[in-house]
C-alpha cells in the first residue's frame, strides 16, 4: 500500500489527476451535480446508471461511464456498487468525448485505475505519476464507447412520451393519445430529437431497464416479462441483437 502525500494549494498547479474511492447500496442515488474537471466512473461491482438533461447511461460491472466536464448529472445504482472514479483536468481530458459514453475497461485500464486510486493524486513533478496520467489519457481516448445509452427528447410532450414508453407498459399510439399527439407526429418528434425511430429508441429503453433489473437479481422470466416480451427466448434474442451475448455470458 503506497503512502498517500498531502496535499497544500502550492500542489495544485502541478495535479493532473485526481481519484476517488466509494461504495454505493442498492437503490441508493446521488444528488444532481456537476465537476469542473472530467471524470471516469467505473463500476467494479454492480450496475449504475447516469442521468443528465440529455440522456442515460448504464454501465454493468467491470464498464465506466465517462462524464465531461461541466455536465450536470445524477448517478443511481443496482445491487451493492463498488466505484473507482478518475477525476480529469481538462487539458489532460483533451481527445475525450464532449459528452457522456461508456466506455469498456480492459485489463490494463483496470489496472492503471486501481494504481492511480492507490496513489490518490498524480502529480506532473513525478516522472511516475506524469507518465501514468499520460497512459491512462491513452487508454480512454481509444476505448471504444459502447451502445448502452438512451437520449432523451427534447420536447415536453416527448419527454412525457418518454417516460410512458420506458415503463413498458403502453403502446406508442396510447403513449401519442397521452400527451395529445398523433402516432405520426409523435413518431416524427422522437426520429427529430433523438436520432432514432420510435420503436426503436422504446426497445432500447425496455432493454436497458431489464439489464438493471438482472443486475439486481432477476430472473431473465422476471427481466423479460417487466420488458414486455412474452417469451423468454424473445427476450434473449433481442438482448443479445442489443449486446452481443445473452443475459447469462453477459454477467459472466
Amino acid at each position: 500500500m503506497i503512502a498517500r502525500i498531502r496535499r497544500t494549494a502550492a500542489d495544485e498547479p502541478f495535479l493532473v489527476l485526481r481519484t476517488a474511492s466509494s461504495g454505493a447500496a442498492d437503490g441508493q442515488a446521488t444528488s444532481r451535480h456537476a465537476h469542473v474537471w472530467g471524470q471516469l466512473i467505473y463500476c467494479a461491482s454492480g450496475v449504475m446508471t447516469v442521468w443528465t438533461e440529455e440522456g442515460s447511461w448504464v454501465a454493468p460491472p467491470h464498464w465506466g461511464i465517462w462524464v465531461p466536464a461541466g455536465v450536470a448529472h445524477q448517478i443511481r445504482f443496482v445491487g451493492a456498487c463498488a466505484l473507482r472514479t478518475l477525476y480529469l483536468r481538462p487539458d489532460l481530458a483533451a481527445g475525450l468525448p464532449e459528452r457522456c459514453g461508456v466506455i469498456g475497461v480492459s485489463p490494463l485500464l483496470r489496472e492503471l485505475v486501481l494504481r492511480a486510486t492507490e496513489i490518490g493524486m498524480l502529480d506532473t513533478r513525478d516522472g511516475h505519476q506524469a507518465a501514468l496520467a499520460r497512459v491512462i489519457q491513452g487508454e480512454l481516448v481509444r476505448r471504444d464507447v459502447e451502445p448502452l445509452e438512451l437520449l432523451a427528447p427534447s420536447s415536453p410532450a416527448a419527454r412525457k412520451a418518454a417516460d410512458l414508453l420506458s415503463e413498458g407498459a403502453v403502446t406508442v399510439a396510447d403513449a401519442a393519445r397521452a400527451v395529445g399527439l398523433s402516432t405520426r407526429a409523435l413518431e416524427r418528434r422522437f426520429l427529430a430529437e433523438t436520432g432514432l425511430p420510435i420503436a426503436r429508441w422504446s426497445r432500447q429503453a425496455r432493454l436497458l431497464q431489464a439489464l438493471r433489473r438482472l443486475a439486481g437479481g432477476a430472473s431473465v422470466k422476471a427481466a423479460a416479462h417487466a420488458a414486455g416480451y412474452r417469451t423468454d427466448s424473445a427476450f434473449v434474442a433481442a438482448f443479445r441483437e442489443s449486446f452481443g451475448v445473452t443475459p447469462g455470458r453477459y454477467f459472466a
